[in-house]
């Protein structure tokens, strides 16, 4: 086994060889404790044959333990400075590096370019907190299967993916999520096990998709969905009339889903909003 890249020691000798310190503007905080990338690698990856895509290396704590546990490896990093230090460090053939923004990344695209046929594919990834979201959802949109995800985020924005019914982090992201994925969270992370250290915590999520629901036009339902959370404080009648531009048939819908029009959206389950869909899916306009 290879020293292990996720140490202060060994960090610290990579960036002072590499003149590579960390970029505010790519959020970058590197993983300085062994255990936590261990942990995250093993949970992401269940065999060996599994296509192991991997968003924002660094300097590749991460990418170590995903390439002694996997076949193959594609990681894509934004950063030019550190493709020359992965090929270098990690010392895997089955480790490709694409220097790529993965926001402008094809994701069905390169899926289809590195899977092999029937081959399981996942993603894992320690993801800068400004932009979570927005690569969740993308991966989310993408056609073609996807086994699982497990990221390190945000605790607080790793809460509202796992918040259920009546929790105070419950919101649309909540819901959408669900609608796609069973969330589990795979384990806490202190802020102290980064270089730099951030101002918050850290929790890794594993989002494992399943084809519980297929509804009709998903756009739309997730449009509606948003609209009911549109302002926490409103009733879910006060938020859905705007989406239907309708008062009386906004409350004749939540009655007919069997959803009490005075209650709050963050009460609701994810069935009570697909009930609310499919019951007016032809009135609304999108």
């Amino acid at each position: 086994m290879n020293q292990r890249i996720a140490t202060i020691k060994k960090t610290k000798e990579i960036q002072e060889k590499y003149n590579v310190f960390t970029k505010k503007t790519y959020g970058q905080n590197f993983i300085i404790e062994p255990k936590v990338v261990e942990k995250i690698a093993q949970a992401a990856i269940e065999s060996p044959d599994e296509l192991v895509f991997e968003i924002g290396p660094g300097i590749g704590a991460l990418t170590q333990c995903l390439c002694e546990r996997s076949n193959h490896v594609v990681a894509f990093e934004i950063d030019d400075r550190l493709p020359m230090v992965l090929e270098n460090e990690i010392g895997f053939d089955h480790l490709e590096v694409i220097l790529q923004d993965f926001m402008k990344v094809d994701v069905d695209q390169q899926i289809q370019k590195y899977r092999k046929e029937n081959q399981k594919v996942v993603f894992a990834s320690n993801l800068p907190y400004y932009i979570t979201t927005p690569i969740l959802f993308k991966l989310f949109e993408a056609k073609e299967k996807i086994e699982r995800i497990t990221v390190m985020m945000q605790k607080e924005v790793g809460e509202r993916f796992l918040a259920k019914e009546n929790e105070k982090e419950y919101n649309a992201l909540s819901v959408i999520t669900q609608y796609r994925c069973d969330v589990k969270k795979v384990m806490d992370v202190s802020r102290h096990v980064f270089w730099p250290k951030p101002n918050v915590d850290s929790m890794v999520v594993q989002f494992s998709f399943h084809h519980k629901y297929r509804l009709e036009n998903e756009d739309v339902f997730f449009k509606m969905v948003k609209s009911c959370f549109t302002q926490r404080r409103k009733t879910i009648y006060n938020n859905f009339q705007d989406f239907v531009k309708d008062k009386e048939l906004a409350k004749n819908l939540l009655i007919q889903a069997n959803i009490e029009p005075s209650t709050r959206a963050q009460q609701c389950t994810l069935e009570d909003f697909i009930r609310l869909y499919e019951v007016g899916k032809g009135y609304y306009d999108c």
